[in-house]
């Protein structure tokens, strides 16, 4: 359950990403929701609710997924929002591209890594990627964002890939896989008889995940444009079905010669309370 990497990780270092993360809050967060469609009150950490921290968050389930993968180069980060994932990519890369379409996200970045000469941010049209040169990335990162994009953006981000990533650059997506439970009786239940189910805890939430995406589709999708995923994690979120993926694709300049690694992972929210009790009792 990769406690190794909790056990690495400093009590002075958590102390200090802790204060860093409350002070932007502070400064930039709250502010900025006043002219935000989406409550950035709290810099997304409201995301990171099940592990305690975005903190505990990347130490004990994002990095250990992409540790292999990292120091590299030049690192593409897609919807980054407030920066939370910036914050820990931008020590492990030369350059740190980030791109969203949201301009207030764009400018609390810039505003928040400032200090920060290797990281540019660019505003774009929530679906190309027309600033960044072709075959250039070493490793391109989304978490949190593409659970909610639909199949025509997906499509036009992992075609604009196929030619941004060099030659066996690699790249990681957390995107939504809800589209595996499109059809099955428990979503074609009325609104009011699921409404009072959820509430209940009886069903799920589908935590506004997009239904037109699934992991096959992912896969289909890369392959289509010179990518191919070398795993997939389907993993549950805050309920029991696996409605969430972590894709790992590569750039190759040849056919695939291995078959993609699909692992279904009904414990990815156990191993976040897991984490968090881990996190607060070192703390």
């Amino acid at each position: 359950m990769y406690w190794e990497s909790l056990a690495k990780a400093s009590r002075e270092k958590r102390f200090l990403d802790s204060i860093r993360s409350h002070i932007f809050m502070i400064l930039y967060g709250y502010r900025a929701s006043h002219a935000m469609k989406y409550d950035w009150r709290e810099a997304g950490e409201e995301w990171s609710e099940p592990w305690g921290s975005s903190a505990a968050q990347w130490t004990g389930t994002i990095f250990p997924r992409i540790r292999d993968f990292l120091p590299t180069g030049t690192i593409l980060e897609i919807a980054p929002g407030f920066g939370r994932w910036t914050h820990y990519l931008k020590d492990y890369c030369e350059n740190l591209w980030i791109v969203d379409r949201s301009s207030e996200c764009i400018e609390a970045c810039r505003q928040r890594f400032a200090a920060d000469s290797h990281v540019r941010c660019y505003l774009n049209d929530g679906r190309s990627l027309s600033m960044i040169p072709d075959a250039s990335i070493d490793f391109v990162f989304s978490f949190d964002s593409f659970v909610h994009t639909n199949r025509d953006v997906v499509d036009a981000y992992l075609r604009e890939l196929g030619r941004k990533l060099k030659i066996g650059g690699k790249g990681f997506i957390h995107h939504s896989n809800f589209g595996e439970y499109v059809g099955t009786p428990r979503e074609r239940l009325p609104e009011a008889l699921a409404k009072p189910l959820i509430k209940a805890k009886i069903l799920d939430w589908a935590h506004h995940r997009n239904p037109g995406m699934s992991a096959d589709l992912f896969r289909v999708l890369c392959a289509q444009h010179g990518l191919h995923c070398i795993n997939q994690e389907l993993v549950n979120w805050r309920g029991r079905r696996l409605i969430d993926c972590l894709s790992l694709f590569v750039r190759s300049d040849s056919a695939p010669q291995d078959a993609t690694k699909v692992i279904r992972n009904p414990n990815f929210m156990r191993e976040a309370t897991q984490i968090r009790r881990q996190w607060r009792s070192g703390s």
